[in-house]
């Protein structure tokens, strides 16, 4: 299958359209199904362990709730983080700020497109769900900055095969309104497959890479600068 990006419905809604809502309550529901929070944690204590976690950045991060997820789980280990959460849209609520503090990180959120991403040096940069929305050249645009801003980088982007197409056309079944089952159907056909993100990166030859298909519909990217 061929990759092919289109744009999805939800980015050109406004944060507080009620199908935008909705929707963001159903992709909440897909990260628990896939099981997205539960991979990138493991994949953060496997890659990070033995460094102190001082600062962790997410990209596209909407409304934070992914990022707490993961922290919940690996705060026991790392409770003292300032996290950066950045998305073009302002959607990450006080309550959710809140959360994170209960756990012992301090959160920041930038309201910024990544291209225009501050110049802010991290330990660790992660996205979830978010690479695919963009064709080749801008994803090596955004990993040229991403290399230039952090030693380790993690991605968590839809499996792109003809089983995870097939079960995005079923989500109905599970009460995800239009906008999340049109989405759901583009972002599997803007996912990736193989090696094709470490393809991407850019100075290769500094960097070792982990890239494979991650639970039952997800595709896990890790890049690690050496030395």
């Amino acid at each position: 299958m061929k990759r092919n990006v289109q744009s999805e419905l939800l980015d050109t809604l406004p944060a507080d359209d009620p199908r935008a809502v909705r929707s963001r309550r159903d992709l909440r529901r897909l990260n628990d199904w896939m099981g997205n929070h539960a991979l990138m944690a493991k994949a953060l204590q496997n890659t990070f362990s033995g460094h102190s976690l001082g600062h962790i950045t997410e990209l596209g991060a909407g409304d934070g709730n992914f990022l707490f997820r993961v922290a919940q789980k690996i705060s026991p280990l790392w409770p003292d983080v300032n996290a950066t959460l950045i998305d073009l849209q302002k959607n990450v609520s006080l309550g959710t700020l809140a959360s994170f503090a209960t756990l012992g990180w301090h959160t920041e959120t930038i309201v910024a497109d990544v291209f225009d991403w501050p110049q802010i040096d991290s330990d660790i940069v992660v996205a979830n769900l978010f690479l695919h929305h963009f064709d080749d050249a801008r994803i090596t645009e955004l990993l040229h900055m991403v290399s230039r801003r952090t030693k380790f980088f993690i991605a968590i982007e839809p499996c792109r095969n003809c089983r995870a197409l097939f079960c995005s056309r079923l989500l109905w079944a599970i009460g995800c309104n239009y906008v999340t089952r049109h989405d759901a159907m583009v972002s599997v056909r803007a996912g990736f497959s193989g090696n094709e993100l470490s393809t991407l990166w850019p100075h290769k030859q500094d960097w070792q890479f982990r890239e494979q298909r991650a639970g039952a519909f997800s595709h896990l990217f890790i890049a690690r600068k050496i030395n």
